[in-house]
């Protein structure tokens, strides 16, 4: 049976969920602003509804194929070299287990362990998981940050979906005529609410995180329905 100290004491960090909050929240960061400033610069451009409409149709696929593909390369690197670090130090445990050893005891004791206690935490590790504790504490690999390339994939090809759909239900129900500032308007607003529940579930400050998150989409709209407005055509 489990100790009272077991059931009562189970501790949840944040860190656990930054493979796919990372990912969840770029992807919507990007939906929300590419999408927008979609709209923004050929809103500016004064080109037809259904115009619009298929840009940010084609705006929203590519878009999301885009995040998709380019995290899971990214993240696939990562794993890759996550995974040749690994091998290696599986070799030179097979082959050095003694250096291997001090230098285990070494990174305890830079650490303020006392060598001789240094030695021996190194010597149960070793015997209980060599690989996994010179994987966490020689290399910085753990359970947590570790590199998830169909997760992050999938995590970010949903959420830029997801952000893409805001500005795409703005086009559909938003009058013609006033679509531009209605686009911008909800736009920063779906912003500020994105960085406000990120910092939210990071734990981290939700007033900074929501502004930084809404000047820079802002400022990503400006740009686009200037340049929009400069090599549009007249009305």
């Amino acid at each position: 049976m489990k100790s009272l100290h077991d059931r009562f004491h189970r501790e949840r960090h944040r860190t656990e969920h930054i493979g796919w909050l990372r990912a969840a929240v770029l992807g919507a960061n990007d939906g929300i602003i590419s999408t927008a400033s979609l709209v923004a610069g050929v809103a500016a451009a004064q080109v037809s509804h259904a115009s619009i409409m298929t840009t940010v149709v084609a705006g929203l696929v590519a878009g999301a194929m885009s995040m998709a593909a380019g995290e899971y390369v990214s993240v696939h690197s990562q794993a890759d070299t996550e995974k040749a670090d690994l091998e290696r130090e599986h070799r030179e445990l097979t082959t050095d287990p003694e250096a291997e050893h001090k230098e285990l005891t070494a990174i305890y004791v830079r650490r303020g362990i006392q060598p001789a206690l240094a030695s021996e935490i190194a010597t149960q590790l070793t015997a209980h998981d060599a690989l996994g504790a010179h994987a966490r504490d020689e290399l910085g690999i753990s359970e947590a940050f570790s590199a998830r390339p169909l997760q992050a994939a999938i995590a970010s090809a949903a959420s830029f979906t997801v952000g893409a759909a805001m500005p795409l239900g703005v086009v559909v129900l938003a009058p013609p005529q006033s679509l531009l500032p209605w686009v911008i308007a909800t736009a920063i607003f779906f912003l500020v609410l994105l960085g406000a529940i990120a910092a939210r579930i990071g734990g981290a400050p939700m007033g900074s995180s929501a502004l930084r998150v809404g000047l820079w989409g802002t400022l990503a709209m400006a740009m686009t329905a200037a340049v929009g407005a400069l090599f549009g055509a007249a009305p």
